[in-house]
């Protein structure tokens, strides 16, 4: 496969701009079927988190597949191409390979080595399978950086900074406001990224825990499997003043916590300490404004991303940043011997039906030959064949487990005359080298 990603992160986004480009609904799917179907593209998958945005392909042009994706990413979003061409980057081939397990370990997170990310990656996966939009090819790689991942977080320290932004955020919270322990929270949304505030929540000690959201039912299964009570999602303007700390995120296309309604709970509570949201959601959930409001503390993905981490030690990264070397030059060599592969095939199949030629020749030239001769000749010319082609085709696979080893293949090909369709009809895949462009920004930096 030649493996394209074109995407945008908070390492090259503002806040700002992630926020107006995310994708909520229907759109990630929409889009996930528009990239599949477009020329250039045999196989499409979407990783779509609150802070980053990712079209993963298999192209078989680089050029036409980067326009093509950009604008489908411009189109969706709602962000002016130009305007987002310049926080897109694009990886190619072992580059993008590189980039997906860096993220898989999480050396790419806002929080380096926080762990939500596998789960993610098993939901952009699990959603490309549904929607019959990833192949082979995808199931592969996307299934390799699981791997790569967990071997990371069982082999090194790399999560010790937290297992996700929800214990960062959190942190900053309790800076500000005091500890979580003891407090009255409040989590609006039942998502997968809400289910584990409330999780995290509940095992910090909070003294009253309470879940809204605007399907009763996911509330009243993630209160029930905590202990916790529900709140209906129209009053939770209300239940801001019997709170202390609100997490929210709900994938809402607007603000859901107006910042009236916080002014307004402000104006109204006892307690000393400010009252403290965490919002995680992207687009966000509370409004800009509570962050100027006296007696009010907001914690969001743009306040977040200008704090500086407790990054693991320097050992564990550099331990993860090996382990991804190591992976992605084993994945290449894989890749790379597997497109072999067809070709082998297709040279013994040929030298079989040469055999098998020149055994009905010998047979019509010497029909006395008894069958306990011929069966000895047919088993010593195939055993001569065998050795002749042995050392070539051993060699030949090594070869190409080496980067450039598609060459070796076309070298094959070309020798023994071998038919292109015979091989297409073995792998699948159009046979023949392609271009591979480097990966690099879309604004003209170096990739990232």
């Amino acid at each position: 496969m030649s493996l394209l990603v074109v995407g945008l992160s908070h390492r090259t986004a503002p806040v700002t701009v992630l926020e107006r480009a995310a994708l909520t609904g229907e759109a990630p799917t929409r889009l996930l079927h528009d990239a599949a179907a477009t020329a250039t593209v045999s196989e499409a998958a979407l990783l779509n988190t609150c802070n980053r945005i990712e079209l993963y392909a298999d192209v078989d042009k680089f050029h036409a597949g980067v326009a093509e994706l950009s604008l489908l990413l411009a189109e969706h979003s709602g962000v002016d191409l130009e305007e987002l061409t310049a926080h897109l980057y694009v990886h190619y081939e072992d580059r993008a390979v590189h980039h997906l397990f860096s993220v898989a370990c999480g050396l790419e997170s806002m929080v380096v080595g926080e762990g939500q990310i596998l789960g993610q990656l098993r939901d952009a996966l699990a959603r490309a399978q549904e929607e019959h939009t990833a192949g082979r090819g995808l199931n592969e790689l996307f299934q390799q950086a699981l791997r790569v991942g967990k071997r990371a977080h069982s082999e090194t320290g790399i999560d010790r900074a937290g297992q996700s932004l929800v214990t960062f955020g959190l942190d900053q919270i309790a800076a500000g406001a005091g500890e979580i322990a003891g407090k009255r929270a409040l989590v609006v949304g039942a998502g997968s990224m809400s289910s584990l505030a409330a999780a995290t929540l509940a095992r910090a000690g909070v003294g009253d825990l309470m879940i809204a959201n605007r399907t009763p039912e996911r509330a009243e299964r993630l209160a029930a499997t905590l202990g916790a009570r529900t709140v209906d999602f129209a009053k939770v303007p209300q239940a801001l003043a019997d709170v202390d700390l609100v997490i929210s995120c709900t994938g809402s296309a607007g603000v859901v916590i107006q910042g009236a309604d916080v002014a307004a709970a402000v104006a109204v509570r006892t307690a000393s300490a400010p009252l403290a949201f965490l919002d995680l959601a992207m687009p966000r959930d509370v409004d800009h404004a509570v962050h100027e409001l006296p007696g009010a503390l907001l914690i969001d993905l743009e306040s977040l991303s200008q704090v500086d981490a407790a990054l693991p030690g320097a050992g564990d990264v550099a331990a993860v940043t090996g382990i991804v070397a190591d992976e992605v030059a084993a994945f290449g060599a894989a890749q790379r011997a597997a497109r072999i592969a067809p070709t082998v095939v297709a040279l013994r199949a040929m030298a079989s039906e040469v055999v098998g030629a020149e055994l009905a020749r010998l047979e019509s030239r010497l029909p006395d030959l008894d069958e306990r001769s011929r069966a000895e000749v047919a088993q010593t010319v195939r055993r001569v064949v065998d050795k002749l082609l042995h050392a070539p085709t051993v060699r030949v696979k090594q070869l190409a487990a080496e980067p450039g080893g598609a060459s070796y293949a076309e070298a094959l090909r070309e020798l023994f005359d071998l038919d292109p369709g015979a091989v297409h009809a073995v792998s699948g895949t159009p046979v023949g080298p392609q271009a591979q462009p480097s990966s690099g920004s879309l604004a003209g930096g170096a990739a990232r």
